[in-house]
């Protein structure tokens, strides 16, 4: 089989947030970025596993600068065979699946991966996007997948159970968690990962449809209040007029 996985770099869990540009940029200085958690866990390590068991190739896609490089060989460790970075600041959800898409047209690619969301803008866009540039179907928060060689077996969480559903031929699928299991590059594979191909393409799509106006932070959280155990009346009156939930 030939599989793609499309992966995108996101600040680390712990990262300190800020914006510039009037609030609609995301500030980058001092920050760490890291490979996507749903890429990296979940979608890179699902192509893996289905190469391993049917034989053939696992190419990952990111469109993004030079600096993602160290992003991508890192999938390379992992265990992909190549990477193919499309050279472009990702201005959009739509930005990044309209590149995409162009790229793999003619490629060839039985199943396409993404993680369910990035860990930053929790969109959930770009793996629907590129199905739809494509024309082929699209299945999203996978947790669960068998493929026969021809046909796949997917399911997915649903409110109140699960959603078992059958596709034959090309589809693009995001992955979430229960998919994959983690899988930590060794030092063999960070050797074999300086050799790996990493082509780099241009972007066929330079504009973007959607633009931010801005980000705002989440309202700071209050100190902990201590209330007398034997005054229930300010706790009532407490979690009426302040907490609000009574």
């Amino acid at each position: 089989m030939k599989l793609l996985v499309c992966i995108t770099k996101t600040p680390e869990t712990t990262a300190k947030i800020a914006f510039t540009d009037g609030d609609s940029k995301f500030d980058e200085n001092g920050v760490q970025f890291i490979m996507n958690p749903y890429d990296e866990w979940y979608a890179l390590v699902r192509a893996l596993e289905l190469k391993e068991q049917a034989g053939g190739t696992v190419t990952v896609v990111n469109v993004g600068p030079a600096s993602n490089d160290v992003i991508i060989r890192k999938a390379l460790a992992i265990g992909a065979d190549d990477a193919v970075r499309i050279n472009a600041e990702p201005l959009s959800a739509e930005h990044v699946a309209a590149n995409i898409a162009n790229y793999t047209r003619d490629k060839g690619y039985d199943i396409i991966f993404s993680g369910k969301e990035s860990i930053d803008y929790n969109g959930s866009e770009v793996g629907g996007m590129i199905a739809g540039h494509l024309d082929i179907p699209f299945v999203s928060y996978a947790s669960h997948m068998d493929h026969d060689g021809s046909s796949a077996t997917i399911s997915r969480d649903i409110e109140g159970g699960v959603e078992v559903l059958k596709i034959e031929g090309a589809f693009v699928v995001s992955a979430a968690k229960g998919l994959a299991e983690q899988r930590i590059p060794n030092m063999r594979g960070i050797m074999m990962a300086k050799r790996k191909p990493l082509e780099v393409v241009d972007p066929t799509v330079s504009e973007s449809k959607t633009s931010v106006v801005g980000f705002e932070l989440p309202p700071v959280k209050g100190g902990i209040k201590m209330i007398d155990p034997e005054d229930m009346d300010e706790l009532v009156r407490l979690l009426h007029e302040e907490a609000k939930v009574i």
